[in-house]
């Protein structure tokens, strides 16, 4: 205590002993360090094995899965780019949806939510999200189903749909999905 009246705090903490002195300073043994430590880390151990996992496969041949094909159009944030491509939305039991969007034969957006669970894949960027609850408003893509379904959109977003064609777009951001059904 004395050394770090004397050198001054910022002194200490830049020295190269400042692993071992600052310990002492706020009273902490080695033990008690260690052990803060290995609370740590076995929280973070603890928590990677809380995350979400890949969601069933979903087999749309099983009995009560509603099934739409169709063409879309999705425009990215504040119209920076346009992608055409093959839809492909279906609603289940349970409150089960499943979104792609492909350019075929490549998915570009695969998607599906239940109640309590949601992810959403976009396989040319190798990138994969998921989470429980109610879907974070940046993937547009799990809010499809639920205004087909009838269901509002979030609040200040757009809904449209005239006969086979709709229209969804996230005002805050611009992006957009906009499309038909064959069906």
């Amino acid at each position: 205590m004395i050394r770090a009246k004397r050198l001054g705090i910022s002194t200490l903490l830049n020295s190269p002993s400042a692993a071992l002195i600052l310990p002492r300073i706020l009273g902490w043994t080695f033990g008690r360090l260690a052990a803060l430590l290995g609370v740590v880390t076995l929280t973070w151990g603890l928590a990677g094995c809380a995350t979400v996992g890949p969601m069933p496969k979903v087999n749309l041949q099983e009995p009560g899965w509603t099934v739409r094909q169709g063409q879309a159009v999705w425009r990215l944030e504040h119209g920076s780019r346009e992608i055409a491509g093959d839809l492909l939305v279906a609603t289940g039991p349970n409150g089960h949806d499943f979104v792609q969007f492909s350019k075929t034969p490549f998915p570009l957006v695969v998607a599906q939510s239940t109640k309590d669970r949601w992810t959403a894949e976009f396989p040319p960027q190798n990138k994969r999200y998921s989470g429980r609850g109610k879907p974070p408003k940046r993937l547009i893509w799990l809010y499809l189903p639920r205004v087909l379904s009838g269901q509002p959109p979030p609040k200040n977003w757009l809904w449209r749909q005239n006969g086979t064609q709709w229209h969804l777009e996230n005002r805050a951001n611009g992006e957009s999905i906009e499309g038909y059904f064959n069906q």
